[in-house]
């Protein structure tokens, strides 16, 4: 998967986590406000990744 694949995949699961995580609070569900927060998580790992691998192309560039 290349960076841009990544970072796109982060972002979606970044904002499909902190839609889960605010549903789970205003229903009092902690196991769904447990799982966006995950999930945020996994996005944000996931946007890393894509990050990393774009300086490394950046880098074998110059």
């Amino acid at each position: 998967m290349g960076s841009t694949a990544d970072k796109a995949k982060g972002m979606a699961n970044e904002a499909s986590g902190k839609v889960k995580r605010g549903v789970g609070k205003i229903a009092s569900d902690r196991d769904l406000e447990a799982e966006g927060a995950a999930q945020e998580v996994k996005g944000k790992g996931q946007k890393t990744i894509g990050k990393a691998k774009e300086a490394v192309k950046k880098a074998g560039n110059l």
